[in-house]
């Protein structure tokens, strides 16, 4: 309240009674100019052992991820065709590296790039911001291999693969309800 003896506004003088605490002591707060934390992740980072603390992506949970997706010619998972495997899954946590290599069904596939465009996408979707997603056709498996693979980890054609709308809708229902299948591996 206001304090002090300024008559006929309001009955100032009186309000200066009603004022239990008339000399605060006053803390330093953080301007938003200094040097504060602003984001979740930043504030949990600074949580001592927080980040010792999360648990650990292993090639198991990845997998989990991919194994569901719908293959794009087939009404089946890519998993069931042996596009996809665990044991061609690696994590590096601490180093927050995935590979992910599939296998085309036949050696000239012409799906082989949007099967890998899925992985990609449903992974970059699926894992923490902080971790590099590569994903490559499995060595000797197809006649482009080389080319694709380069294709899949150019994060530029990636994203303008994906500004094609025709195409995301495509990568959109090969991945769509893959993520119900998580929650019964768990």
């Amino acid at each position: 309240g206001r304090q002090g003896s300024e008559a006929g506004e309001g009955g100032g003088v009186e309000m200066a009674h009603l004022v239990q605490n008339a000399n605060p002591e006053l803390h330093h707060t953080p301007s938003l100019d200094e040097d504060v934390p602003r984001t979740v992740a930043q504030v949990l980072q600074g949580i001592s052992g927080w980040d010792e603390a999360r648990d650990a992506i292993d090639a198991h949970e990845v997998f989990q991820h991919i194994r569901h997706l719908n293959d794009p010619e087939h009404p089946l998972s890519l998993e069931q065709l042996n596009v996809v495997s665990e044991r061609h899954v690696w994590v590096d946590d601490a180093r927050s590296s995935c590979e992910v290599w599939f296998t085309p069904t036949i050696p000239h596939c012409s799906m082989a790039t949007l099967i890998g465009l899925c992985i990609r996408v449903k992974l970059l979707r699926s894992l923490p911001a902080r971790f590099k997603v590569t994903v490559k056709i499995a060595p000797g498996t197809h006649s482009s291999e080389h080319a694709v693979t380069k294709q899949l980890n150019d994060k530029e054609r990636v994203a303008a693969a994906l500004e094609n709308s025709h195409l995301l809708k495509v990568v959109n229902k090969c991945i769509s309800n893959t993520d119900r299948f998580l929650t019964m591996a768990a």
